[in-house]
C-alpha cells in the first residue's frame, strides 16, 4: 500500500477519518530517515487496512511544531484522533511491527478515559495556579 503524504491541509482530513494512521516524520536531507523509509513502506504492504502517512518536516514545519517533533525520523501512531506512540528514531522492521501490534490490541475506551482524567487534572491545576495569583 502506497503512503499518503500528509500536510497542513490535508492532515485533519485523513487522522479523523480514518481509525488507524502511522506517520513519519522525516526529511530529504536525513540519512536515518533513509534508512526507515524502505521499512515504512515494507510495514504498510504487511498492514493493507492501516493508513500510512508522511509529513517532511521540511515542507510541513507547521506539522512539526504542532506535535513537537525535535529529532527525525520520529513514528507516530494515531489511533481514533488520539496519538497512542510517538518515538524519535528509526525503528528496526521487528520493533515497529510490535509496536504496531500493540496499537492495535489496545483497549480505546480505558485509553480515552485516562485522556479525559489528565485532561481534568490539567484543567484543576491550572485553575489553582490562577486561583493563588
Amino acid at each position: 500500500m502506497s503512503t499518503v503524504e500528509l500536510t497542513k491541509d490535508n492532515f485533519d482530513e485523513i487522522v479523523s477519518g480514518n481509525d488507524f494512521v502511522l506517520i513519519d516524520f522525516w526529511a530529504e536531507w536525513c540519512g536515518p530517515c533513509k534508512q526507515f523509509g524502505p521499512v515504512f513502506e515494507r510495514s504498510s504492504d504487511k498492514n493493507d487496512d492501516l493508513v500510512y502517512a508522511k509529513v517532511d518536516t521540511e515542507a510541513q514545519p507547521e506539522l512539526a511544531a504542532a506535535f513537537q517533533i525535535q529529532s527525525i525520523p520520529t513514528v507516530m501512531i494515531v489511533r481514533e484522533n488520539i496519538a497512542v506512540f510517538s518515538q524519535p528514531g528509526a525503528l528496526p522492521e521487528e520493533a515497529l511491527e510490535d509496536v504496531i501490534g500493540q496499537a492495535r490490541n489496545l483497549d480505546m475506551d480505558e485509553v480515552r478515559a485516562s485522556v479525559e482524567e489528565a485532561q481534568k487534572q490539567e484543567a484543576q491545576k491550572q485553575e489553582g495556579q490562577a486561583a493563588g495569583e
